[in-house]
């Protein structure tokens, strides 16, 4: 993998850049849309690449459990396997084996879980079986095996999954054989900034393709993750790409990219498509409210994405409440493309040395959901 910072933005840790792999460039700050089974669901390849997609994320952990890793490399990677030509990140799994709670036993040589597809039958995963499955999908980017803690966690459980992160991180690192793929190392440490700190200088000295920032999106609250950001940025160094994992609202993407973040990934535009959320350059709409029932107008007016060229409100509104499938691919392609969308003109903004007054004119009427009201 070759990176390189083309442009830094003149009053803000916001830059461009681009990352080099073996199928294809990535032009950053970058948003992954989340293909969690090989697929960004009700979506094909050609939607994909209509909206935008440079880069998708597939799951390890739902991979490895159906089809299974051999039968992807049998069938010639998860490239070929998905006839997906543009490069492909994979996460390690961490997040969905910690998240199934009484179902999973975590001890220092990896993590025995029972499968949530039957409940029944028992896994283990080491930080080198990690490796292995991903090296056997053939992702250009894979990701360190690591512990993901809930919110929130004390002092103490919090520093001893840190420390055990990075003993995985190093196990990960010797582990990793295969050329034409870039290793990422992942930041942990919750939410108590010391901690950040050392889990940040400890994957930095291990040394890796890449950094990512673990552990956000779990509940805490909107300063608590931008603090987190805060803390951990100066700790990675400027000549490899920082990455935000499952991070996040359109308001993240803006505050990380205002951080320093290069890469974001994020279910939130797929799935609330899917639940007949959309993103709009006002805000979100509920599809599924009485007001668009005779709506002409499309779902954003400043929208160029299929949906808008084509559909109305109103005829969008009559398809989700008939629970017609195709909806579900219409409203996919719109939030993708709001997305995507967002991340170009991100860009547009750095190159330009105007990144806070696209961040004011962003917030512009706007809040968080939280009721938090940002400072322009």
């Amino acid at each position: 993998m070759k990176f390189k910072v083309l442009k830094k933005e003149a009053k803000t840790s916001a830059r461009l850049g681009k990352i080099t792999v073996s199928h294809g460039e990535i032009n950053t700050p970058i948003f992954a849309p989340v293909g969690t089974a090989g697929i960004v669901k009700t979506l094909s390849k050609e939607d994909l690449t209509s909206v935008g997609a440079e880069m998708i994320l597939c799951n390890t952990y739902h991979l490895f459990l159906r089809p299974g890793h051999e039968l992807i490399k049998r069938m010639g990677g998860l490239h070929r396997f998905i006839s997906w030509d543009k490069p492909i990140l994979t996460d390690s799994g961490g997040f969905q084996v910690f998240s199934l709670g009484e179902l999973r036993k975590i001890t220092e040589e990896g993590v025995i879980f029972q499968s949530h597809l039957d409940g029944g039958q028992k896994h283990f995963i080491t930080p080198e079986t990690a490796i292995e499955i991903q090296e056997e999908l053939g992702a250009d980017i894979i990701m360190t095996f690591d512990e993901c803690i809930p919110y929130p966690s004390t002092y103490d459980y919090t520093k001893t999954s840190m420390e055990m992160t990075t003993r995985w991180a190093r196990r990960c690192k010797e582990a990793h054989k295969k050329e034409g793929q870039s290793l990422f190392g992942i930041v942990q440490g919750g939410f108590f900034q010391d901690l950040r700190k050392i889990s940040a200088n400890d994957i930095v000295d291990i040394g890796f393709d890449g950094y990512a920032i673990g552990g956000l999106s779990v509940g805490e609250t909107k300063p608590q993750m931008y603090e987190t950001i805060d803390t951990v940025m100066p700790y990675l160094p400027e000549d490899k790409p920082r990455y935000l994992m499952g991070v996040g609202t359109p308001e993240d993407l803006i505050e990380g990219v205002m951080r320093g973040a290069d890469m974001f990934d994020c279910v939130m535009p797929t799935r609330h498509a899917r639940n007949g959320s959309l993103f709009t350059s006002e805000g979100i709409i509920n599809i599924k409210n009485a007001p668009y029932t005779e709506d002409p107008e499309p779902l954003d007016k400043n929208c160029g994405c299929y949906t808008c060229r084509n559909y109305s409100r109103a005829y969008l509104r009559h398809l989700f409440m008939a629970k017609e499938m195709s909806v579900l691919r219409f409203n996919t392609i719109h939030n993708l493309y709001y997305y995507l969308n967002l991340m170009k003109n991100i860009r547009e903004a750095v190159k330009e040395d105007r990144f806070l007054e696209f961040r004011k004119e962003f917030y512009k009427n706007r809040r968080e959901t939280d009721g938090t009201v940002f400072s322009n």
